[in-house]
């Protein structure tokens, strides 16, 4: 990981109404060292997040010029602190006709892979902290949140300007309680919608659960886990799940076998790409329900193993128990008698 360009700026609404407060800080080249393991940690955060969306920049560019200032930049006919001061500019603007209170970070990066170039849009958070200062009264100050990310977008640069422009390359964090600011961001992003992240996931889960029951019985249980871990796997990298490569994991003797069943059974994308939500893609391997004051979860392989359900009396039987569910339940019943 190599960063080229990053800057940062301070933006405050705590007066809807009245003009948004931002400062800026110097554009840095390849700033290194601290800055490095901190665009480190919030891609960690990043890459974690559950529910991102996926999609492309709007056509609409008078409402939302980013793309076009971006695109300019890298064409290099504006300097990334001239692409920069315009962002910001126009964070500040949208925030001051916001009618709900902000504060943040507003971080850009581009960064050099091995293989290809990104750029990060990130609202960085702080938390409160409390110290000792030099007359060892304490103190009340801010830091910056480490493991807090809830808007950020990151613009896959190869995927928007190759040669065959993919048609989904922007990546969205967009956290639940961000409010009026967090609409705002998307604005700022230019960021459009172009996948149903829920669909998806159904067409993974179906055409899963498919060529499993086309296994042997000893089989399916092993497909249902090599391709949850696989999805897991993606998920932690940030990356959707490519149907092809998910193939050749699932049976290496016969890549192809898992591809082909998919295409015939499910409706695939044209990318050969899912993006399916690697929390629900969980049920491939777990039973899990909770409700009328009980909760059970078990994986799905000890189905008529260590659990059987009987429908007509719609009863389950759990054999096997956990050591530590049987001692809380004799202790239970023990201080009963």
């Amino acid at each position: 990981m190599a960063i080229k360009y990053l800057r940062t700026a301070f933006a405050s609404q705590f007066q809807p109404g009245q003009p948004a407060n931002l400062r800026s800080g110097a554009p840095l080249k390849e700033p290194g060292g601290d800055y490095e393991a901190l665009h480190k940690q919030m891609k960690r955060l990043f890459n974690s997040k559950p529910g991102k969306k996926y999609g492309r920049f709007s056509d609409d560019i008078g409402d939302s010029p980013f793309c076009g200032w971006l695109k300019d930049y890298l064409d290099d006919k504006q300097s990334f602190e001239s692409l920069t001061d315009r962002l910001f500019g126009q964070w500040q603007e949208l925030l001051t006709g916001c009618q709900e209170e902000h504060d943040g970070h507003l971080m850009i990066v581009h960064e050099a892979l091995a293989d290809s170039e990104v750029v990060y849009l990130l609202i960085v958070e702080n938390d409160s902290a409390m110290r000792f200062d030099a007359e060892q009264a304490l103190d009340a100050t801010e830091v910056l949140s480490l493991s807090r990310l809830n808007l950020a977008v990151r613009i896959e640069l190869d995927d928007w300007l190759g040669e065959a422009p993919a048609e989904n390359y922007l990546t969205l964090v967009h956290g639940r309680g961000t409010g009026e600011p967090g609409e705002l961001f998307i604005k700022l992003c230019g960021f459009t919608n172009q996948i149903d992240v829920e669909k998806e996931t159904l067409t993974f889960l179906d055409a899963v659960e498919a060529f499993a029951k086309h296994a042997e019985p000893e089989e399916a249980g092993k497909v249902r886990n090599r391709a949850y871990e696989f999805c897991k796997e993606q998920h932690a990298l940030g990356e959707p799940v490519a149907i092809e490569a998910l193939s050749g994991y699932l049976d290496e003797s016969q890549p192809e076998r898992f591809k082909e069943f998919a295409k015939q059974s499910a409706e695939l994308p044209e990318s050969g790409l899912l993006h399916p939500d690697h929390r629900k893609v969980k049920k491939l391997v777990r039973i899990a329900g909770s409700g009328g004051g009980m909760s059970v979860s078990f994986s799905s392989d000890l189905v008529n193993q260590a659990v059987y359900y009987d429908r007509d009396k719609d009863a389950l039987t759990i054999t096997r128990l956990p050591k530590a569910l049987r001692e809380q339940l004799q202790r239970y019943l023990e201080g009963r008698e």
